[in-house]
């Protein structure tokens, strides 16, 4: 069984580290892998952080390393550049964001139907 699980790093050494996975469960981790990610594991170590890892199942107990981040900066760029064009299209002529709009609407039709339906009773 292999796939993404998340832990918290509690023992790094020269032969890797040893993970305690959400479950509860213990995990090692390969040295290479802590090796090339040591940045990760040490920060969390020391600040108790849980990452994400892909699990490989093992002899004695499972193998995890740590899961592939996606990293695009010109992907990221683009969303960014987007969102800042599309924030005149949220807020009215008032400078009330959408969602304000939409609930004000709402209370005034219910306001229009109690005052018509509170005077046929």
């Amino acid at each position: 069984m292999s796939g993404r699980v998340f832990g918290f790093v509690i023992n790094v050494n020269a032969y890797g580290a040893t993970v305690r996975l959400e479950s509860g469960e213990l995990a090692s981790a390969p040295a290479g892998d802590v090796d090339a990610h040591r940045a990760q594991y040490e920060r969390s170590i020391s600040g108790r952080k849980a990452l994400a890892f892909v699990r490989h199942p093992g002899t004695k107990r499972p193998m995890v390393t740590i899961a592939p981040q996606i990293e695009e900066p010109e992907l990221d760029a683009q969303i960014a550049d987007y969102f800042k064009s599309t924030e005149s299209w949220e807020a009215d002529e008032e400078g009330r964001p959408a969602h304000e709009r939409h609930f004000l609407q709402k209370k005034k039709r219910a306001a229009l139907f109690q005052s018509k339906h509170s005077d046929e009773t």
